[in-house]
């Protein structure tokens, strides 16, 4: 299997999308499985998470590190969200996610800007709420001087670009 080569750059924030395995719907259903993996990835490398979204099938990030590696970071919270998804579902094996992930170094205030908005739009793109807002799995809630209420609506705010989902 040929491995992703990335562009290991510290002190700057990425862009993450990861899927699950053949885009199953699990994944805001076990939300605490999935902050206890991120807690667990942060004993191993320090790093903050500037902004996510996590839906039924995948998630989207921007984390920032001074020190480590993005792949061990995505390793650490893959690893650990499979390891007690499996054991609450009584599995000894089986594929929890798809492989890889999808990340983009964010270079400029614009691009922050148009990763934000995509991340905070993306439950209203998939249909799971008419209003941004509304999604309780969203860092939305924490930039609330920057959205008004009335942001991201169906059909109103979709933002431009290529996010590899």
């Amino acid at each position: 299997m040929a491995s992703n080569r990335r562009i290991q750059v510290e002190g700057y924030t990425y862009f993450i999308t990861n899927l699950t395995y053949r885009r199953q719907r699990f994944l805001s259903d076990n939300i605490d499985l999935f902050w206890n993996a991120v807690e667990a990835a942060k004993q191993k490398t320090l790093f903050d998470m500037t902004a996510w979204v996590i839906l039924p099938d995948h998630f989207h990030l921007l984390i920032y590190f001074d020190k480590g590696n993005i792949s061990n970071i995505m390793k650490g919270i893959k690893l650990a969200f499979s390891a007690h998804f499996r054991k609450t579902q009584g599995l000894t094996a089986g594929r929890t996610w798809q492989n890889g992930f999808w990340d983009h170094i964010i270079r400029t205030e614009e691009d922050l800007k148009r990763h934000l908005d995509y991340i905070h739009f993306n439950p209203v793109k998939h249909g799971l709420v008419r209003r941004a807002v509304d999604y309780p799995y969203s860092s939305i809630h924490l930039f609330k001087e920057f959205y008004p209420e009335d942001w991201g609506i169906a059909a109103s705010d979709k933002p431009e670009g290529d996010f590899r989902e």
